[in-house]
């Protein structure tokens, strides 16, 4: 009996040194936020108060799905390294991202967020000078943006933020072997073609078309004419649709698992040579990932677009980029005219 109690007494004593040491650190992490300043919790009146809150705190929204998050994250890297702050990201932004990558910015705890009363300041898609200068210690980034005026002179700082988990990466490369077969010297070019809600946003909020079967076939021959060996690895949302529409003849297409997570699929697209993209920011991702040539839908609305109010052809895709123009036809067909019943 008495040994039972030694034993009880002895892993409670280790339970209690175990938790004292994990505290001991998440506090001192809080605390070295900012080297000058310390967090101290105490209460008052049965509130929680924190005193010396660290200075320079900035994170972003976290809001859409894998591409905005991309948009986002990137961006807050670029403006609070650029204005000389700490970024931090919102737990649901770790949430999305680090499953997929090895992101190395620190997630702001969501109790330390509420106490901080960040100041929003909402950001466009693409960069504009103020923001080299954005007033205010405490700061949460709004807005969608995902341009590569933000962060591109950080080029190889975002792709070491973007780079997958290894599990991940042994997947993608086993699927690549798997389509390549016995060829040799392959020239990978991935595939993204954005369906599903778009389907219905496009034409009928921003007056704008999605990629056809005529564009995917003239950017696919474009690389079947430049190199030799193509592999094609298609990734969709509509995945139905790209099997009617896309040309695989010459048995050079490979369409990707329909079951594959978002990160499993642009992880496939990231790790092909070039890319053809059609719109979204998925798309752009995979081909600013990937680094080769990409090829993207131009021109895909009608000039009257409240799209481009807040969109900028020339601040998403790089000048290097290929643009083939959309066809905006469908957009300009009128509806025909129902003759009257004089019955």
């Amino acid at each position: 009996m008495k040994r039972h109690i030694f034993i009880l007494i002895l892993l409670s004593l280790i339970f209690v040194s175990i938790y004292f040491k994990y505290q001991y650190k998440y506090l001192s992490k809080i605390g070295n936020l900012n080297k000058n300043t310390n967090v101290k919790s105490g209460k008052k009146d049965g509130q929680t108060r924190v005193e010396n809150i660290p200075k320079g705190i900035w994170t972003v929204n976290s809001i859409g799905r894998l591409g905005n998050q991309m948009g986002e994250y990137a961006a807050l890297y670029a403006l609070a390294k650029l204005n000389g702050h700490q970024a931090y990201i919102l737990p649901a932004m770790a949430n999305y991202l680090s499953p997929i990558f090895k992101t190395t910015l620190p997630t702001l705890h969501e109790s330390l967020n509420k106490k901080l009363h960040m100041k929003p300041y909402g950001l466009h898609d693409w960069m504009d000078d103020e923001y080299r200068n954005i007033p205010g210690d405490y700061r949460m980034l709004t807005g969608y943006p995902c341009s590569w005026t933000f962060y591109h002179h950080l080029r190889e700082e975002i792709l070491r933020e973007f780079t997958f988990h290894d599990l991940i990466m042994e997947e993608t490369n086993a699927y690549l072997r798997r389509i390549k077969g016995e060829r040799k010297n392959v020239t990978f070019v991935g595939v993204h073609v954005r369906r599903g809600d778009y389907l219905r946003i496009m034409p009928n909020i921003w007056k704008g078309v999605v990629a056809d079967k005529k564009y995917l076939e003239k950017a696919m021959t474009y690389f079947r004419n430049k190199y030799k060996n193509v592999i094609f690895a298609v990734t969709s949302n509509g995945m139905d649709w790209c099997k009617e529409n896309i040309n695989n003849s010459k048995e050079d297409v490979f369409f990707s698992d329909t079951s594959n997570s978002p990160g499993q699929d642009l992880s496939i697209l990231a790790h092909c040579n070039h890319t053809v993209m059609t719109i979204g920011t998925f798309g752009y991702w995979a081909g600013y990932l990937a680094g080769g040539e990409t090829i993207y839908l131009d021109n895909y609305t009608l000039p009257d677009s409240p799209f481009l109010k807040i969109f900028k052809y020339k601040a998403t895709f790089l000048p290097q980029w290929i643009g083939i123009p959309a066809d905006l036809s469908p957009l300009l067909k009128t509806p025909p005219v129902q003759k009257k019943n004089n019955n």
